[in-house]
Order: structure tokens, then C-alpha cells, then sequence
């Protein structure tokens, strides 16, 4: 289950949760594997674009659930991740899930 925490709920350091915009959003690591897989990137590119050791990728990817990392952690990956392409989708009664983001073609 995916949640989104305004700043005031004092939450800044829970595992899993993210800083998005002025709130924080729950990453999972069922959606970690499918950016990485959207991307078609192994772990090792994972690895290098967020400079999250690849031994710490390969720890929080098989868990289930949120990402049990710390903050600076987490935000690199989704930074990595975001920059690339990918949108993270909260939980809206669906599930949360990842999709690529709409890019505007040159002209």
C-alpha cells in the first residue's frame, strides 16, 4: 500500500518514504524492479546511476512492500530512476505502479 504524508505529519525519516513535491510518497519494491525493467536496466546500471551500491539494490528488491532503506538511499534511486524517464504512481485505489513518462519530440 502506497501513502502519501503531508510535512506536517512529522514522518521524515520511515523507511520507504520519499520527499515528492511537499509530500512524501511510499516507493515499493515491486515498483524499484519494474522502473529498472522499463528501462531495461540490469542492476549494475541501476548501480551506477544512483550510486547505490549494487549489494544494497539486490537486498531491497526481493523484499516486499516499501523500500526499508534510508532516506538519502531511497531518493537517489527514485532520482535516478525519475531522470531517466520514470514516473511513479501512487497508490489511487488501483495500486501504485511506474510508468514512463510522456516526452515531447523535438521539433
Amino acid at each position: 500500500m502506497q501513502k502519501v504524508l503531508n510535512d506536517a505529519s512529522g514522518i521524515f525519516n520511515t523507511p520507504g518514504i520519499i520527499r515528492y513535491s511537499k509530500a512524501y510518497m511510499i516507493i515499493t519494491s515491486e515498483q524499484l524492479r519494474a522502473a529498472r525493467a522499463l528501462l531495461q536496466w540490469d542492476q549494475k546500471a541501476l548501480a551506477a546511476k544512483s550510486k547505490v551500491s549494487i549489494a544494497t539494490i539486490k537486498r531491497l528488491e526481493p523484499q516486499s512492500g516499501p523500500l526499508k532503506a534510508n532516506q538519502v538511499t531511497i531518493e537517489a534511486l527514485r532520482l535516478a530512476l525519475e531522470v531517466a524517464g520514470v514516473e511513479f504512481i501512487p497508490e489511487n485505489g488501483s495500486g501504485p505502479g511506474v510508468r514512463l513518462a510522456k516526452r515531447i519530440a523535438p521539433s
